[in-house]
């Protein structure tokens, strides 16, 4: 398989999983908890899974890019 179709699955899965860490955030409300964790929590957790998505679909055209010129 090609680094740059890993890199583009594993884009999607975190993207995913932010998008349910911020509505996960959503549910919790100010003072709840959804999950065990605090509003706050998944609010950074979705922060963080988001840009890691987006520095993993950066990476996945860099290989492709790479892929393309061999």
């Amino acid at each position: 398989m090609k680094k740059s179709s890993i890199m583009h699955w594993s884009a999607r899965i975190l993207g995913i999983w932010g998008g349910l860490a911020l509505i996960g955030a959503w549910i919790a409300g100010e003072g709840g908890t959804a999950l065990g964790f605090s509003q706050q929590h998944l609010y950074n957790d979705a922060i963080i899974l988001t840009l890691i998505s987006i520095s993993a679909l950066v990476c996945a055209m860099v290989y492709l890019q790479q892929e393309k010129t061999k």
